[in-house]
């Protein structure tokens, strides 16, 4: 199955010059749905994962699914503000500024094996800060699986080197 074939390309949105990979037509199709669960389910299923960590907000929607079938605790990222108990944060650089993001911070024990997933790898900035955030409470990070990645000039996967990375459609950016 080609995964990309469920992925709606939207122009100019959120504004002029972007072209949005709108993730949402992979989810309501069942068939692709499941099949993009399985893939990163089979890739780390016997690597020990007892935590996924998945970044707010569509990361959520797979992240969940993981968990359950990796018979994992799942751990949500937020930015700030959204988390109700004691958070630690993460700041990193975008184009234009920085961001921050949040988590728990009992949410992972001292030596979980944890796989943090989101949707879509561009610059790599929110997957760095989200693997930053697990090292910083002592969990280890096994892997961080995306859906899409987009290739090219944004070079986000060398942020996460040293990492099990991997990326079920791989969509080249022009430069």
């Amino acid at each position: 199955m080609n995964l990309e074939d469920y992925i709606r390309n939207v122009p100019d949105f959120p504004v002029e010059g972007i072209q949005f990979k709108d993730i949402t037509t992979l989810c309501q199709n069942p068939k692709a749905f499941k099949e993009s669960c399985d893939r990163i389910i089979n890739h780390y299923k016997n690597m020990g994962i007892n935590k996924v960590v998945a970044i707010e907000a569509r990361g959520y929607v797979w992240g969940g699914v993981l968990a359950y079938h990796l018979n994992a605790g799942f751990i949500l990222i937020r930015k700030p503000g959204k988390l109700p108990a004691e958070t630690i944060s993460e700041t990193y650089d975008l184009e234009y500024g920085t961001d921050t993001i949040q988590m728990h911070k009992d949410a992972i024990e001292q030596g979980d094996k944890v796989l943090i997933f989101d949707d879509l790898l561009a610059t790599g900035g929110t997957a760095k800060a989200a693997c930053n955030l697990v090292k910083k409470v002592g969990g280890n990070v096994i892997g961080v699986a995306f859906i899409i990645e987009l290739t090219g000039s944004l070079h986000g996967r060398d942020k996460l080197q040293g990492y099990d990375v991997i990326s079920l459609i791989e969509i080249p950016v022009e430069e």
